[in-house]
């Protein structure tokens, strides 16, 4: 059998995203503003799959300090326009890719014209100050082109997708929404993009009816039970079905309060609740409640849906449901913890519903707190037009010996966080802030080559995602903490 060369060439990517897919990868027109470290990585993910052309927008020129992080670099690069070199190596990545470079500074160019970007099907940024970013979001965000903001400072990183939503799914129990899937009608497209946790639930359905309404508890049993998952698989390229099978052990789990929160619960301090008593602590009363009583032995649901084969309306429907029983059970936790401050003869306005959300949803990696550094970050090259100094950092013992240059830098640094946490409304401080502030310091505005290539891989994927209009895009923001190899998504 004759097979053409384009096949042979992208025959594995091909069984992922298939024909149509590709053929979205190869229309497709990538805008790259500022050819960073990381905005070359992402660069390179994309023009190896076989994108149809990118543009790189930089006036920048070649300096040492880029040669030292970027690999589409060498030391003849210097002095040379940074758009032009970094097109001209990438482009020797894959020949079908056509490669462009406009060297002209993408500020002034967002700021007086702005219709340049809509000839792409998608824009990445790197290194864009605030105001410009908003400016060109908007545009983009009208023509509904999918925007990418990306930033890496040091150890840490994050990225941001930004398009219009197009999906309301009505809101279905996930007990109902599994019913309506009738496995032996669906066509062999349908049934490769079943959702792995109805496939689960459908399976587990079926095992308790002939088993007494037990779980598979024995490692034989959890065996069975994974040949019955296995026995409706129609063909070995269902990788949904695949993703029902490596999960399969979560099903067979009776699910309960981990030991860990068993022991917050027992705590003194959460049986004995007063008028002095903490709101962290009151919040963990209310969660007991919750748990003692309405959620029957279960801790509120967070929300959160894991990525999966699945029809983005399928998925966005689980999501949904999803989302809706964790805002009941949030709700549910709000009255508990109005009626404990009744009772103790406080306010119900003294503990916000901000944070009772987000001391039951917080994220325990902490992560949002590099996001805030960031944006901090940006507002003091906005001011200085220059970011912080790696010269200025000390750590608190070498506090004494640090210069008033130094103690300047990060008092105003701090400044910034501050007037941030202000306008978002954000009145807890974050732990170890100071230490955070050290870090951002001492990074002084760098780029490291191996967080460039691992945040340009997490990045490329999502583009993949949205040009082949398969699979689930993050929903908003990832934050990267290298230091702790910590990943963490919001909706901000």
């Amino acid at each position: 059998m004759h097979v053409d060369k384009k096949t042979q060439k992208y025959d594995r990517q091909l069984r992922l995203w298939h024909a149509s897919g590709q053929t979205a990868l190869e229309t497709a027109k990538v805008c790259l503003i500022n050819g960073t470290a990381t905005g070359c990585e992402i660069l390179k993910d994309l023009v190896l799959p076989g994108i149809g052309s990118f543009t790189v927008v930089d006036d920048k020129i070649v300096d040492g300090s880029d040669v030292g992080n970027t690999f589409f670099l060498v030391p003849d690069s210097i002095g040379k326009s940074r758009a032009q070199a970094v097109t001209e190596f990438l482009q020797e990545l894959n020949e079908d890719v056509k490669g462009f470079h406009f060297s002209e500074n993408p500020i002034a160019l967002i700021e007086n014209q702005p219709e340049y970007f809509l000839q792409f099907s998608i824009v990445i940024t790197t290194n864009i100050p605030e105001k410009p970013l908003l400016k060109l979001a908007d545009t983009l965000w009208n023509a509904k082109i999918p925007l990418v903001v990306l930033r890496t400072v040091g150890f840490i990183g994050y990225f941001r997708i930004a398009l219009p939503e197009h999906t309301n799914v009505p809101f279905l129990s996930l007990e109902q929404y599994v019913k309506t899937f009738n496995f032996d009608t669906l066509d062999s497209m349908d049934h490769g993009h079943i959702p792995y946790v109805v496939i689960l639930l459908k399976y587990l359905e079926q095992w308790k009816q002939d088993h007494d309404g037990k779980l598979p508890s024995t490692s034989a049993e959890r065996n069975e039970f994974k040949q019955l998952i296995q026995s409706g698989k129609r063909n070995a390229d269902e990788e949904n079905f695949d993703e029902a099978l490596s999960s399969a052990w979560r099903a067979c789990t009776v699910t309960k309060v981990p030991r860990q929160v068993e022991e917050i619960f027992k705590d003194s301090s959460c049986e004995n609740i007063t008028s002095e008593s903490s709101n962290f602590w009151i919040i963990v009363r209310a969660i007991r409640e919750f748990v003692a009583n309405e959620g029957q032995g279960l801790l509120p649901l967070a929300g959160s849906v894991p990525d999966m084969k699945a029809y983005t309306s399928g998925y966005v429907a689980m999501q949904n449901i999803y989302r809706q029983k964790a805002k009941e059970d949030i709700s549910i936790v709000r009255a508990h913890v109005h009626d404990i401050l009744t009772s103790i003869g406080r306010s119900v306005d003294s503990i916000s519903d901000n944070e009772i959300d987000s001391r039951w949803l917080r994220d325990s990696q902490e992560n949002i707190v590099n996001y805030v550094l960031i944006r901090a970050m940006d507002r003091f090259y906005e001011s200085h037009n220059r970011y912080p100094d790696a010269a200025t950092f000390f750590l608190e013992d070498d506090a004494e010996e640090a210069s008033e240059e130094a103690r300047s830098e990060f008092s105003t640094l701090k400044t910034y966080v501050n007037l941030l946490l202000g306008e978002w409304d954000i009145t807890n401080y974050p732990e170890h802030l100071d230490n955070h502030i050290h870090e951002i310091c001492r990074a002084g505005g760098s780029e490291l080559a191996n967080i460039a290539s691992l945040l340009g891989g997490m990045v490329s994927q999502e583009i993949i995602k949205l040009i082949t209009r398969q699979y689930i895009p993050i929903n908003n923001s990832i934050v990267f903490d290298g230091i702790r190899s910590m990943s963490s998504s919001y909706i901000l």
